[in-house]
């Protein structure tokens, strides 16, 4: 009979993690915000992976977090909830403040507790590669099509499914995926499944770069990097040469671009001799930011409070907004709300103790991602893989921060990879832990052999 129950015993197990895939799937979907903002059916179907979550912990009577993971998870929340008493507005207060919970807490959590081993995790990482594999064939068409969102009076810019009111959507996507890629390739699973997760990374390079999105290129190339030396100079070799032998057969011989992606290229480098407009308005919004701060250190101006400051300390450089075209959308000037800065948005409007709550939070899961890492690297007990993808992901929100802030439709991306972080830092890269199942799978599964 045990035939008969394997695959009704496979089905089970995957069944928690299905409202997290529906999270992922729906971001594949077209999606327009309202007005200047709002949230989108992904950040609803998380709501209810939480509500999910939490009804299967009150009828298998789970503890719901350990101790350290309730701390690193629980402690953006002082930060918040000062921050929120200090909103120009209750409303604004509660809307910002859920808005922070959803991304950095409750999801984040939701997904640590629904993961059960490195099985499950690869699922999901494998769900990150599928998205972006979607995404970025979209943009690729976007641009071959020129149909995408526009970019030096061209309609070329890849932006998948996002529009042009979210042009970092789709490079966040298909950055995040070739990261979980990369990892997955370096782990110690089987040749089959590495080769085609290095097959996937290569194709999520043109994508990429077709996004036009400087931020994600030098997130994802420090990315990549430090994921190559955390899996051995000699792998890191070797995949340095495949990349760089693809790069020059689809930039140079194959012609994706040329001229224009060298341009962009090029500007990374004139960020301080001669700024783009692009550029001006972040350092202008980055200095007002920062003169916001030292007028309110401790505890900042409150939650969604940048905009209401922003022009009482900025300098005349700032324009009046960004102008989005193209993906099936009409002009529209889109307002600077923020400092495009994470960790200076945190700064203005949390002040110190807001900031120092999320980089606490952050540097431990960094800590703890390495620390299990290196620990799966010497012990050759697996989750190799796991370790590289979850510390690689986390480099990359780290380093994606300083160029970008929560906002927009890819955002609940954001609070599932935390979610990964999370549950390899404080419960996957224990050994023990790994393949702990839900308790009520075992009863089931007793049950249906009864």
């Amino acid at each position: 009979m045990s035939h008969v129950l394997t695959p009704l015993t496979r089905h089970i197990t995957a069944a928690p993690l299905l409202p997290v895939v529906a999270v992922l799937a729906l971001l594949a979907l077209p999606h327009t915000l309202g007005g200047e903002g709002g949230i989108g059916p992904a950040d609803a179907v998380s709501g209810l992976v939480v509500l999910f979550c939490a009804s299967r912990l009150a009828r298998d009577r789970r503890r719901p977090l350990s101790r350290t993971a309730a701390v690193v998870l629980g402690l953006p929340v002082v930060g918040l909830a000062l921050a929120a008493m200090g909103a120009s507005s209750p409303g604004a207060g509660i809307t910002g403040m859920g808005r922070y919970l959803q991304i950095f807490v409750l999801v984040p959590a939701a997904v640590l507790l629904l993961i059960r081993n490195r099985g499950d995790f690869r699922l999901l990482a494998w769900s990150f590669v599928g998205l972006a594999l979607w995404q970025g064939a979209v943009g690729v068409h976007q641009y071959v099509t020129r149909t995408g969102a526009s970019y030096q009076g061209e309609e070329i810019r890849a932006v998948g499914t996002f529009g042009a009111q979210d042009v970092m959507g789709m490079a966040t996507v298909v950055a995040v995926g070739l990261v979980c890629a990369l990892g997955l390739a370096l782990g110690r699973t089987s040749v089959r499944q590495r080769g085609v997760a290095v097959g996937c990374a290569l194709a999520l390079l043109p994508p990429l770069a077709l996004s036009f999105s400087r931020g994600a290129w030098i997130a994802t190339a420090a990315t990549c990097a430090v994921q190559l030396v955390l899996a051995g100079l000699r792998r890191a070799l070797k995949v340095a040469a495949a990349v760089a032998a693809a790069g020059m057969v689809l930039v140079g011989g194959l012609g994706v671009g040329t001229a224009m992606l060298q341009e962009r290229m090029d500007s990374i480098k004139q960020v301080t001799d001669a700024p783009d407009q692009s550029v001006v308005d972040r350092y202008t919004m980055w200095a007002a930011a920062t003169a916001i701060w030292r007028e309110h250190p401790l505890s900042g101006v409150g939650l969604k409070g940048f905009p209401e400051y922003r022009d009482g300390h900025a300098s005349p450089a700032l324009s009046s907004g960004s102008d989005t075209e193209g993906a099936g959308a009409a002009y529209r000037r889109q307002p600077l709300l923020s400092p495009h800065n994470m960790y200076l948005l945190a700064l203005s409007e949390q002040g110190l103790i807001g900031l120092f709550a999320f980089a606490g939070s952050w540097l431990a899961l960094l800590v703890c991602g390495l620390r299990g890492l290196f620990r799966a690297r010497t012990s050759r007990a697996g989750g190799f893989d796991c370790g590289l993808v979850a510390c690689g992901l986390l480099v990359w929100q780290l380093t994606d921060f300083v160029y970008a802030d929560i906002g927009g439709s890819s955002t609940v991306l954001t609070a599932v990879c935390f979610g990964l972080v999370a549950w390899w830092a404080l419960a996957g890269s224990d050994e023990a832990g790994a393949v702990t199942p839900v308790p009520v799978l075992g009863s089931v599964g007793e049950a249906v052999a009864r």
